[in-house]
């Protein structure tokens, strides 16, 4: 039978291990957003350190990648609500942030793989007017104002229609999401 010790030791590595894989994605991820180096470095740390308080308070988290870019995103968000509300429409994650990593290894590419050929099947299911609003946004990283002036359709209608593209994927792709989550057995 295990000790205490030894378990702590186990979660220990396990936060090291998360930490490590996920550092760079989420520190270039921050880094787009947050233009001062010294905030975006202190949201960096505020993010590890509910990381490792949700470990502490043994707080399942199923998918850390995403747990920890939904938690960065939260602290921009927070961040920009003290400075300027006017620049929250950049906090929402990029397509890439929200894939695996490369660098984590054979399953995460495979599954990366997958991922980018059911997205790119979703996204021809797509009416063309929701496809080209997404497509812009979130893979050529355009933003709202600059398609609304491009096209004379209004900002709200733009949000509109990526609002139903994303809501067409998120339902289309959910069985492969749990499919590879249950094969990968991502759990911390």
């Amino acid at each position: 039978m295990e000790t205490a010790q030894t378990i702590q030791m186990a979660r220990n590595e396990t936060l090291a291990e998360t930490i490590r894989r996920e550092k760079t994605r989420l520190q270039n991820f921050i880094r787009s957003r947050v233009t001062d180096a010294s905030d975006a470095e202190d949201i960096l740390q505020d993010v590890f350190y509910e990381l490792v308080e949700a470990d502490r308070f043994s707080q399942p988290i199923e998918q850390a990648g995403a747990w920890l870019f939904r938690v960065a995103r939260n602290k921009i968000t927070d961040l920009f609500r003290k400075r300027k509300p006017d620049q929250l429409e950049d906090v929402e994650p990029k397509l890439e942030d929200l894939l695996p990593s490369p660098e984590a290894g054979p399953d995460a590419v495979f599954a990366r793989n997958v991922l980018l050929g059911e997205i790119e099947d979703a996204l021809d299911e797509l009416p063309e007017e929701q496809r080209g609003v997404f497509v812009a946004h979130e893979i050529e990283g355009r933003s709202f104002k600059e398609l609304a002036e491009e096209t004379g359709v209004s900002v709200n209608t733009l949000l509109s229609r990526k609002r139903y593209a994303v809501l067409h994927l998120r339902a289309r792709l959910q069985d492969i999401y749990d499919e590879l989550l249950k094969k990968r057995g991502d759990k911390l």
